[in-house]
């Protein structure tokens, strides 16, 4: 296949949320349109996803919510693959999987699957069946997934190891968008705020930062906790965070259309995980010039290098955390030099990078000429 031959891809993603996998699914899907393919979006009807990918000008094929184990929508994907000619099925979250498989095998088509997560299932062999005959290619967010792919029997040759992407600013955040966020969450200057970004759901840990903040209120009694995302009054009373919330401790903007505004007004940015594939929230606070404060798990020490763009902590340690943002308080012109240089870090990761090394991999199933057996 000529380097110039356009393709046509479908992207499968079956969440309700717009998370860190359907941004990255939009964050592809617009770097490839660039690059003149054809794409069409299948995503559940009532979904955060069918909604944005429409606004941004993708052919969408919507999975109504009534459709018991997605077959009729299965059904229209199958019609699509063979008379639209759609050559590679992407698969962006588990059950868009099976759903790429039932509607193309014996096609044909390439299907390649993203994986994100780090969990296993309780069968090793049912990781292995699957992976081997939904797919022809897996692509591990990063190499601890990676990892966790061949340790469950994978074929390293389907492995792919192709970090998220994220959009880098043109510049940093300077003082005035820095005062402009302070004063909308009412945080003054001599007050050293730390940023979270997403849910807060027992893999999050971020009841170690509260835990941490805790421990530091002797020491560092000005340190605020800004937690961006959406978050409800159950996962409140359910977090344990609504007291810290009432008394100011904990600020909480809501959902963040505007990153570089939230960037804006934090110090430092946390990421004490419990599981983490990658860490994309810890590569965008990094591309807008903070220092990352995360457990060593998963993905993270690949992003995150401890001393140089941030300080990497013990996992399930409130205290260790605790010294890390002590650390980060205690000396500015460190904390600005770590945060130049995770700005720095951050470009090896860009959007471009990721839709390169994405595109390249289609490319290659394309032109394996293999004969389709599953």
């Amino acid at each position: 296949m000529s380097p110039e031959t356009a393709l046509s891809i479908a992207h499968i993603d079956t969440g309700l949320e717009l998370r860190g996998g359907q941004r990255q699914l939009l964050l592809l899907a617009h770097g490839l349109r660039q690059r003149g393919h054809s794409q069409l979006v299948v995503c559940a009807e009532a979904g955060e996803l069918c909604h944005r990918a429409k606004a941004d000008g993708f052919p969408v094929l919507a999975l109504p919510q009534d459709d018991f184990k997605h077959i009729k929508g299965i059904r229209q994907l199958r019609r699509r693959v063979n008379q639209d000619t759609l050559m590679l099925l992407h698969a962006h979250d588990g059950v868009g999987q099976t759903v790429s498989w039932l509607a193309s095998c014996r096609t044909g088509a390439r299907r390649v699957a993203t994986r994100r997560v780090t969990y296993l299932p309780k069968r090793r062999i049912d990781y292995r069946l699957k992976y081997s005959y939904t797919c022809h290619a897996v692509v591990a967010v990063s190499k601890f997934i990676g990892r966790v792919l061949e340790e469950a029997g994978i074929p390293h040759a389907m492995i792919n190891i192709i970090p998220d992407g994220i959009e880098i600013p043109e510049g940093a955040p300077d003082a005035a968008s820095r005062q402009a966020a302070r004063d909308r969450w009412r945080i003054t200057d001599n007050e050293f705020a730390i940023g979270s970004l997403g849910g807060i759901g027992p893999e999050k840990g971020l009841d170690l930062a509260l835990k941490a903040l805790h421990l530091l209120a002797g020491r560092l009694p000005n340190a605020k906790l800004v937690l961006g995302g959406k978050i409800t009054a159950e996962d409140l009373a359910a977090s344990g965070f609504a007291a810290a919330v009432a008394s100011g401790q904990v600020i909480l903007p809501g959902y963040q259309e505007n990153l570089f505004e939230f960037f804006s007004g934090l110090d430092a940015f946390i990421m004490p995980s419990r599981s983490e594939g990658l860490g994309s929230a810890a590569l965008m606070a990094m591309a807008h010039g903070l220092p990352v404060i995360a457990t060593r798990v998963g993905g993270l020490p690949e992003i995150v290098e401890d001393g140089k763009t941030g300080w990497l902590v013990a996992p399930e340690s409130a205290e260790s955390l605790a010294q890390a943002i002590a650390a980060a308080a205690a000396n500015r012109v460190r904390l600005t030099e770590l945060g130049n240089n995770a700005r720095l870090h951050s470009k090896e990761f860009s959007a471009d990078i990721m839709v390169e090394r994405t595109q390249a991999l289609y490319r290659r199933l394309m032109d394996s000429g293999r004969p389709e057996t599953r």
